[in-house]
C-alpha cells in the first residue's frame, strides 16, 4: 500500500514538473517569435506578443516598434540571442536570455510573461542591462 502511495506522489510530481517545463518551452516560444519577428521588421508580428498592459502603453505596432528600435537595440538587431535561466511563480514566467549586439557587446535581458486567460503567455516586460553591469 505504500508503494501505491508513493507512486502516486512520485506521479503528481512528474507531471508537476513536466507542465513547468512545458510552460517554460512555451514561454520561450513566445520571445523566439517576437525576436524573430522583430529582426524581419514585422511591427505586427512583434506587437501581437505584448500583454495587454504593454499594449496600453504603446498603443499601436508602429509606436511599439520605435520603442524597441530606439530603447532596446541589442533586442532590435543582434548576433546571437540564447536562453539562460528561467523561474516561474504562479501564472508568471522570468526568462535571462544573453544577447551580443551588433556591435559585439555582451547584455542581459529578462524577460517576464504572464499567462493569459486563453492559457497562451504574452510578454509583460523586458529589462536589458550590459553584461557585468550591477542591477
Amino acid at each position: 500500500m505504500r508503494i501505491a502511495a508513493v507512486l502516486v506522489v512520485l506521479s503528481i510530481a512528474c507531471s508537476s514538473i513536466s507542465a513547468r517545463a512545458d510552460d517554460i518551452a512555451t514561454a520561450q516560444g513566445v520571445i523566439r517569435a517576437q525576436e524573430q519577428a522583430l529582426s524581419h521588421d514585422d511591427a505586427a508580428a512583434a506587437y501581437s506578443y505584448a500583454a495587454p498592459t504593454i499594449r496600453e502603453i504603446f498603443p499601436a505596432p508602429d509606436i511599439f516598434m520605435s520603442m524597441v528600435q530606439n530603447g532596446y537595440a541589442p533586442v532590435y538587431r543582434h548576433k546571437s540571442f540564447e536562453f539562460g535561466e528561467s523561474k516561474i511563480e504562479g501564472s508568471s514566467v522570468a526568462q535571462r536570455v544573453h544577447i551580443i549586439d551588433a556591435n559585439g557587446e555582451a547584455w542581459e535581458a529578462l524577460y517576464t510573461l504572464e499567462q493569459q486567460a486563453d492559457g497562451g503567455y504574452k510578454i509583460t516586460g523586458c529589462s536589458l542591462l550590459k553584461a557585468g553591469q550591477a542591477v
